[in-house]
């Protein structure tokens, strides 16, 4: 299979540095290889996504001198496949259960820290309780419109009790071509029952963004050491859905002058703001600490 990267951003603002760090990073590492660079927009919050911030992504990007090598796919036009995975976890044994505790419910149930001490985070937020998954109903119809968990306990049974393994090449530590490794009693304990498909949208991140580099047969994952942490769930659902897991390369952040990282909010940041002062893509390059390459000097072009 041809060395496979993508770029998936969120049409909900505009691009900054750290996006065009991550698009460059993974645009090099394809062509330096001989591969394929695609792109993904991932629109499945349509409450936030705007078509004006995706024709913005497609000319930054074409500025920046990228192209890619298939017309972008979007996530709102693979809803029905979402939905399908979700009612075939929903078959298997119920690994999947119905959700209806708000936040207030959780931080309720989760109870007031100890002194000093922290309420459990992981990967996907809060560290769910178990409420509904206690009090569960055990029916047959898969139920709609509601929110949607993983029952992390099922999954790992299910996927074979672990350890779960994935490459990583990136820098998310000091190392460099590592496997990691995860067990299944630390993806109980420390990240627990995920959100897979909210009540106001099909789907969710982890769902998706797993679904979608095997559709589009992605073989390495570029992306930013933000989300290193959940490549453990994403190799867990990649294992009950019989999916292949990709290599991962997580790549350092860019951060503002005090060290915090990039969001789209920082319009200070954005690369439509140093087109107009008159950069160039070679300039946008330099500032993330990436190799000019020859043709970047006056930006090149994509397939929409």
């Amino acid at each position: 299979m041809s060395f496979t990267t993508r770029f998936a951003p969120s049409p909900t603002g505009p691009l900054h540095l750290g996006h065009a760090y991550s698009a460059i990073l993974a645009h090099d590492m394809a062509r330096a290889r001989g591969g394929r660079f695609l792109l993904r927009i991932e629109d499945i919050d349509t409450t936030r996504a705007r078509p004006q911030w995706e024709h913005a992504i497609y000319d930054d990007l074409s500025w920046l001198g990228l192209t890619w090598d298939a017309p972008p796919i979007r996530q709102s036009d693979r809803i029905e496949a979402y939905r399908d995975a979700l009612h075939e976890l929903w078959a298997n044994r119920h690994v999947l259960f119905d959700c209806t505790c708000s936040r207030k419910d959780i931080l309720s149930a989760l109870g007031a820290p100890q002194e000093g001490a922290e309420l459990p985070f992981g990967p996907d937020g809060l560290i769910y309780p178990g409420t509904c998954r206690d009090d569960r109903e055990m029916h047959e119809a898969f139920p709609d419109k509601t929110t949607l968990r993983l029952d992390m306990s099922k999954a790992v049974q299910m996927a074979g009790g672990g350890p779960f393994t994935f490459q990583e090449t990136g820098t998310p530590t000091d190392q460099r071509a590592a496997d990691y490794t995860v067990t299944g009693d630390a993806l109980i304990r420390d990240v627990g029952d995920i959100v897979l498909s909210r009540k106001d949208f099909v789907g969710s991140y982890h769902l998706s963004v797993v679904l979608d580099d095997a559709y589009q047969r992605i073989t390495h994952v570029v992306r930013g050491a933000d989300l290193f942490d959940s490549t453990k769930i994403h190799v867990v659902l990649q294992r009950l859905l019989g999916l292949p897991t990709p290599v991962y390369h997580h790549h350092r952040l860019i951060r503002d002058d005090a060290g915090k990282r990039l969001a789209k909010r920082d319009d200070a940041r954005a690369i439509s703001k140093y087109r107009a002062d008159g950069c160039s893509p070679a300039d946008i390059r330099a500032m993330v600490g990436l190799p000019v390459a020859s043709d970047t000097a006056t930006g090149g072009g994509g397939t929409v």
